[in-house]
């Protein structure tokens, strides 16, 4: 008789073997699939300078955001206090066309770039190129302030102003008119090529990360099992809102993200106010990594490469998709808009960017051979960790050495900065998908449907083949975005000299 009991148990048994052996075979299947169709398009976007390591796409970034410093004046430090008084709604006329408030249009943004770029990109950068990655992402982040304001700038003054009191607005469409305006050919080829590279980032950077890092951090939570099921379940949730249904998700996700944000800054202030003594030297480790790389694989020049990689990830200055978010905005004076921008570099890498990586440097994270006093660096490049960690499990392995619960809070942070950052993202690919194919709900339907798909493949798919294909998706947005910059800079300068001078005469007046 046990051993008729027994005979179901055992089938039971192999069949759940079976099916893990199933699942886990899937997720192999999707990532090999994966690694295997985007690896020439990576490989085109992060070829190295001939007889260098060095990526001609960060180079691109790099002299961009120096010639927009230069060009506009060091505009990031002089307009700063007048950007804060922009965000206060002090020169805000309620009379003026637009959707949003410059603040309102400033947490949108926001709300599509502060989130796992601050919390996995981060520990990606210092876990290859070392804390002097954190050195080289803070210098990005503040030139990056410069061509975030040339974009906007220029987002709202060739947005298309609708008769409801809709706006639509991009890159898309400052390369077409802009382009029109000063007599320039190949306007609209570079705007059809951005939507497409837009489209494509919106699947990669916007999507598939989210997802797979978002799976990372449950799995460290409630232990290891397929991606795909990750994948379907927040597939069902973010088709629901994006198509229009389960707007009480939306409005609760809205509130609950920028709680979120507040409550992981506050953490890490707290973890670095316990660690006090040890800031001075996590500092001189950011400093000293930054030029000499302290043993990390491609020293000073692998530091500087993850660092700038990883803050244009994070705060998107240069790629042009935060300007279709600010070009939404209520004003008629589209400098005004440039000035908010230029915030959200400094809120998104300057400081979140900062602390996290202080936290993980700090706690110990990053193994030390004890003999050299350099890094012990694993096979493939990467800085040994204590546990193995990566991406978004070493920022949670940092944060819970101080307050082990930090990783429950860890997970929804993350559930919920993905959820956010894939609803913005799915608006941005969704106005390149229209621009490229016209208006409609069929169209629009279609998008979505891919859209999720890829949020399904991202949560299977390894970090390894996503982060890549992410970068790559969202620095071609920028290729083609800054050529478009260079040739319309003028134009913004010339908004910047006009708005300067009626502010100092007193013709642009204060109403609150």
């Amino acid at each position: 008789m046990k051993n008729h009991m027994k005979i179901p148990a055992l089938t039971g048994a192999l069949s759940l073997m079976a099916s893990g052996a199933m699942a886990q075979s899937l997720d192999e299947t999707v990532n090999t699939i994966f690694a295997n169709s985007t690896g020439w398009f990576v490989s085109l976007i992060f070829s190295p300078f001939p007889g260098t390591s060095f990526p001609w796409i960060v180079a691109w970034l790099v002299v961009a955001a120096t010639v927009f410093t230069i060009y506009f004046g060091v505009i990031q430090f002089r307009a700063f206090p007048h950007s804060i008084a922009l965000v206060r709604g002090d020169y805000s006329d309620p009379d003026d066309a637009g959707e949003v408030s410059h603040f309102q249009a400033l947490a949108t943004a926001l709300s599509g770039t502060v989130g796992l770029g601050n919390i996995a990109g981060v520990a990606v950068a210092v876990g290859i190129g070392g804390p002097g990655a954190t050195f080289w992402m803070i210098l990005a982040g503040l030139m990056g302030m410069a061509s975030k304001f040339t974009e906007c700038t220029l987002g709202v003054k060739y947005r298309n102003e609708y008769a409801d009191g809709t706006v639509s607005g991009g890159p898309m469409y400052y390369m077409v008119k802009g382009f029109e305006e000063r007599g320039l050919p190949m306007g609209r080829v570079l705007a059809v090529m951005f939507s497409i590279f837009c489209i494509l980032g919106a699947l990669g950077g916007g999507n598939m990360f989210q997802a797979n890092q978002a799976h990372a951090q449950i799995t460290n939570v409630v232990g290891d099992y397929p991606g795909w099921i990750t994948g379907i379940i927040f597939a069902g949730i973010v088709f629901a809102v994006i198509v229009g249904g389960l707007k009480s998700i939306a409005s609760v996700t809205e509130k609950v993200v920028p709680f979120m944000g507040v409550l992981y800054v506050l953490t890490a202030v707290i973890i670095l106010l316990m660690n006090f003594d040890k800031i001075g030297w996590a500092f001189g480790q950011i400093f000293e990594g930054a030029f000499t790389g302290l043993g990390v694989a491609g020293g000073m020049v692998g530091a500087l490469i993850q660092g700038f990689k990883r803050a244009a990830f994070s705060n998107e200055a240069g790629v042009g998709s935060a300007a279709i978010a600010h070009s939404a905005v209520r004003t008629k004076e589209p400098i005004t808009e440039g000035f908010v921008s230029l915030l959200e570099p400094f809120i998104d890498t300057v400081v979140i960017c900062t602390m996290t990586a202080l936290v993980i440097i700090i706690t110990g994270q990053l193994m030390v051979d004890p003999n050299t006093g350099l890094y012990m660096v694993g096979e493939g490049g990467a800085i040994q960790t204590v546990d193995g960690n990566s991406g978004v499990a070493l920022t949670s392995a940092a944060f819970s050495a101080s307050f082990g619960w930090f990783k429950y809070i860890l997970a929804i942070a993350v559930i919920l900065f993905a959820f956010s950052t894939m609803i913005s993202w799915s608006y941005y690919g969704l106005k390149a998908w229209t621009f490229l194919f016209g208006e409609g709900k069929g169209k629009e339907v279609a998008f979505k449907v891919i859209f999720c798909l890829f949020v399904v493949i991202g949560a299977a798919a390894n970090l390894g083949p996503v982060i890549d294909f992410s970068d790559a998706a969202i620095f071609a947005m920028a290729v083609v975005n800054i050529i478009a910059l260079y040739f319309l800079m003028p134009i913004v300068k010339r908004e910047l000299h006009s708005y300067l001078s009626r502010l100092k005469t007193g013709e642009i007046k204060k109403f609150n």
